[in-house]
């Protein structure tokens, strides 16, 4: 694999498992040294930074909750003390909550706004600031999802907080480009992890997910991984405020529909 990110360094948030662990051993195997950023350490936590490590370089570990700005911003400072510099960031960490619309409580609401739009707000504050004195430019990819565009019933405050992360990634964007900090989102569809095990274990369920994905399977995190790759490295220097969805053609089928 080409080493397209020799010498970069990578902080990747809720990186334990799923997509941000797959993210990581991708970013790790193009040659980018990660910051992986969990809740807590532990058995999971170490196992990723063991697995991430075996795919490339220097990988270290950095507890924060990413839902409070100050957290946010003493990991990117912790980052840069220990591992010099910090040139992408990856917005991955989020949480969704199932509950109808009569039955949302604002407890509900306020976690999943404050994880998913406001966490990656005020991270990408604070590594545009750290970039800007750094003077070397940047990349920052959220992870969002097909339900920045797409509705998704029982599941309103992770919509909201999806759709709010594509207008201030446009924004942020436009903002940034004098820093040579470029700012996209990722949105993945139905993608094989361990959230997902509920669904997987239904057999009704799956099926009827399926017959609306054209490509016929779920995604992997591999899937994800790649598009996060390109968007972190300079092939992808001139594309900032954009979606790129992978999601084997499920958002546009519905569309469709």
């Amino acid at each position: 694999m080409d080493l397209r990110l020799q010498g970069k360094v990578a902080l990747v948030t809720g990186a334990a498992q799923g997509i941000g662990l797959g993210i990581a051993e991708r970013l790790a195997r193009e040659g980018a040294q990660l910051a992986l950023n969990v809740h807590r350490e532990d058995e999971r936590s170490r196992a990723a930074q063991q697995l991430v490590a075996a795919a490339g370089g220097r990988c270290e570990v950095f507890t924060a909750d990413v839902a409070l700005p100050a957290e946010g911003r003493r990991l990117v400072d912790e980052v840069v003390a220990r591992m010099g510099r910090l040139d992408i960031l990856v917005n991955n960490a989020g949480i969704e909550r199932n509950a109808g619309a009569l039955d949302i409580t604002e407890e509900d609401y306020d976690r999943v706004l404050a994880t998913n739009l406001k966490g990656p707000l005020f991270l990408a504050q604070a590594f545009a600031l750290h970039v800007r004195q750094q003077g070397q430019g940047g990349r920052i990819v959220n992870i969002s999802s097909v339900h920045e565009e797409l509705p998704f019933p029982h599941f309103a405050p992770y919509c909201a907080s999806k759709g709010g992360l594509k207008m201030a990634m446009r924004t942020l964007a436009l903002e940034l480009a004098p820093l040579r900090i470029t700012v996209n989102n990722v949105a993945p569809g139905a993608i094989r992890t361990p959230i997902n095990q509920d669904l997987l274990a239904n057999q009704p369920m799956l099926d009827a997910l399926l017959a609306q994905i054209p490509a016929g399977r779920l995604g992997e995190p591999g899937d994800v991984a790649g598009a996060v790759a390109f968007l972190a490295s300079d092939d992808a220097g001139y594309i900032t405020g954009t979606t790129l969805v992978v999601d084997g053609g499920l958002l546009w089928n519905y569309q469709e529909q």
